[in-house]
């Protein structure tokens, strides 16, 4: 199949970069508002317009902000057909609208990827519009198995799975961040630190995916009676990091509902 991406920008690179070893894959076409050449992307031929790039391409991937895409899906929709698959990424964008701005010509698929689909460990989560086939959305969970894992939801989820896997890097990245600052305070070299953190997220999410224990039991595993993790633990507790990431997540998923206003 050809794909093309429009819109060029973190989340395009990052499913541009995923893409590029697809088997299915034979040709990656893409626009960019940039002027300037993807010198990192070869394999990604840059087109003049999104039109072009519609006629060319069998499933067309709208990676523009939220505002845009009506915008966008006006721009293309003479030029689609229902050969052609539609796969909308942006937050907050309901597959109602993206339907009706491009004349309900396309099937259409929701997709909420996040950033590390950059490194083929993504995290996707699609949801199937009422003119997408089951043939359809095996097509985009085809696309984004490359990029890491999918899940299949209902649409008015979405808003929850933004805020959790899509906001998620971010909410990872602090906590890295923060743990490395401690390693520093407790004199580790910078670098050390990083590693020994960023490994310990690693390998503590792979042992969540590869296991049917609860993320509790396996925290009781690590945690000895009167050792150094249950001091730790209570600094969390009396932190109240539980229950800011939690809020952080709720707070996020309710803005992305409102993001199609700018």
């Amino acid at each position: 199949m050809i794909v093309g991406i429009i819109g060029l920008g973190t989340l395009g690179r990052a499913i541009a970069l995923g893409l590029r070893d697809h088997t299915a894959v034979r040709a990656l076409y893409g626009t960019n508002r940039c002027a300037t050449p993807l010198a990192d992307h070869p394999y990604i031929l840059i087109l003049d317009g999104n039109r072009a790039l519609v006629e060319r391409s069998d499933v067309v991937v709208i990676c523009v902000k939220p505002f845009q895409v009506e915008g966008v899906s006006r721009e293309i929709a003479s030029l689609l057909t229902p050969e052609k698959l539609v796969i909308s990424c942006a937050a907050s964008v309901t597959i109602a609208q993206v339907q009706a701005w491009t004349g309900d010509r396309a099937p259409i698929v929701r997709a909420m990827p996040n950033m590390p689909c950059r490194i083929g460990e993504g995290m996707t989560v699609l949801a199937r519009g009422v003119r997408a086939t089951p043939e359809h959305l095996e097509r985009a969970q085809s696309l984004f198995e490359t990029l890491g894992r999918v899940a299949v939801i209902e649409e008015g989820l979405m808003d929850a799975a933004t805020g959790i896997s899509g906001c998620g890097p971010a909410y990872a990245y602090v906590i890295i961040e923060s743990l490395s600052d401690a390693g520093v305070k407790l004199g580790l070299p910078r670098d050390v630190a990083r590693l020994l953190v960023a490994q310990t997220l690693m390998g503590s999410a792979k042992m969540v995916l590869t296991s049917d224990v609860h993320p509790a039991a396996l925290k009781d595993d690590v945690t000895t009676p009167a050792g150094c993790t249950i001091d730790g633990l209570m600094e969390i507790e009396d932190g109240k990091l539980r229950h800011t990431l939690l809020r952080a997540a709720v707070a996020a998923a309710r803005r992305s509902a409102t993001l199609t206003s700018g």
